[in-house]
């Protein structure tokens, strides 16, 4: 109860949810860990976890109990098993609105950090010239679970919407490592559904320094929650290959994540372009004096704000566009200064403005597309059906929560 509780929070805190307008649920299907069924302590169901078409029909009943109590609602899927996340999230994403935050929130941030390095490149080189492009990155991904497969379907879905590439080339710029090397071709044969369309044609790579020196990607993204496996000599091979390697240790606690902040500062001689999982303290380079930010790549910044669009909007789907609007509202709000010590993304402290600001992207899209219907109470000076962008943001300030009479969370049949 502890994630989805908390994960509630936040939805208040983060994006200005009405706390009425949410509830928390942790559906029990029992537990295989041993001590815990001896534990005369342990609340939950002592009995082994049911699986197969019992958990299914337990799943489809709690989502028709929850049909028939609202007219409309937003289901946010959290800390799911990864052969039950993909294939509840398949089963449910168009039939109504719902997303799983560890496959899609977890994919949104990693985009939008890596959309933000690219900015940060492009004032690094100077003289006016542009941003590298998503289209001329390599990205390997050091883990193969439901986040790493997560960030790899959009970041090849943004590929095919903004540089003109197919599904599936998309997916040829992004490879992953599991616990066996890198994922082939040559091991299609037992790879896991989630990790066969990133299955390429490259040589067989049983470690990942030997993936990298392969592969010679631009960005590192760590997804394994091994620690301290982004070592001196995984870091120094990324520098020799970028002038300004991207490099995300993702998993998270702390004890868990690929490396620190510390150890990819030094390990590439203060040129990374680092974001993390975990919150680690910021650096102050002894030669210059200037003190570098580490940016955590934090949910935070994109579930609550898309969920409260998703909510006022009353959208019927929320789609990969959705996402992708998200990510890219989210790494254009960093400024110039900002992104040069480091900060990939805006001050957490300013949370609530940011949150506004992609609340208005997505209200905005959601209703231009079909998606969702303009609010009632939505007035706009536009005659466009979806309203100009700061209306949007002035809409979307005035539902959050304590900032009008009413509270906010999207009017009274709505629920999250």
């Amino acid at each position: 109860m502890g994630i989805s509780e908390g994960k509630s929070l936040l939805y208040t805190a983060a994006a200005g949810i009405a706390p009425e307008a949410i509830l928390p649920v942790c559906i029990d299907v029992g537990t295989n860990n041993p001590e815990l069924l001896n534990d005369p302590a342990y609340a939950g169901l002592k009995q082994e976890r049911i699986h197969g078409e019992e958990y299914d029909q337990l799943v489809e009943e709690f989502i028709g109990a929850l049909k028939a109590w609202r007219p409309h609602f937003l289901l946010q899927f959290e800390d799911f098993a990864n052969h039950t996340a993909f294939v509840l999230l398949e089963k449910y994403r168009h039939e109504l609105c719902c997303f799983n935050d560890d496959i899609q929130g977890t994919a949104c941030i990693a985009l939008a950090g890596i959309l933000s390095a690219l900015r940060a490149q492009g004032k690094q080189q100077g003289g006016g010239e542009p941003s590298p492009s998503l289209a001329d990155q390599t990205i390997l991904f050091y883990g193969a679970g439901e986040a790493g497969a997560g960030i790899g379907e959009l970041i090849a879905f943004a590929l095919e919407r903004r540089h003109g590439l197919t599904r599936q080339q998309g997916r040829q710029r992004c490879f992953f490592m599991d616990s066996k090397g890198l994922v082939t071709k040559s091991r299609l044969a037992s790879l896991q559904t989630h990790k066969v369309p990133f299955a390429h044609d490259v040589p067989n790579c049983p470690t990942l320094l030997d993936a990298i020196k392969t592969v010679k990607p631009t960005v590192l993204i760590g997804v394994s929650t091994i620690p301290s496996s982004f070592n001196p000599q995984v870091l120094h091979e990324m520098s020799k290959l970028n002038t300004r390697p991207i490099i995300f240790p993702l998993s998270n606690p702390t004890s868990k994540s690929e490396c620190t902040f510390e150890q990819a500062y030094n390990g590439t001689n203060g040129s990374v372009l680092f974001a993390s999982g975990s919150p680690f303290p910021p650096l102050t380079d002894s030669e210059t004096g200037i003190t570098h930010y580490p940016a955590q790549s934090n949910n935070a910044y994109i579930f609550p704000a898309v969920g409260h669009a998703a909510v006022l909007t009353k959208a019927r789907e929320i789609n990969d566009d959705v996402f992708l609007v998200a990510a890219e509202t989210l790494a254009k709000l960093s400024s110039e200064k900002e992104l040069q010590i480091g900060r990939l993304f805006p001050r957490f402290s300013g949370i609530c403005d940011v949150s506004a600001k992609i609340m208005a992207a997505v209200a905005e899209f959601m209703c231009a597309t079909g998606l969702g219907e303009v609010p009632r109470d939505f007035i706009s000076v536009s005659t466009a059906a979806a309203g100009r962008l700061e209306d949007w943001e002035a809409y979307s300030k005035k539902h959050m929560y304590g900032q009008s009479q009413k509270g906010g969370g999207g009017g009274g049949d709505a629920r999250l």
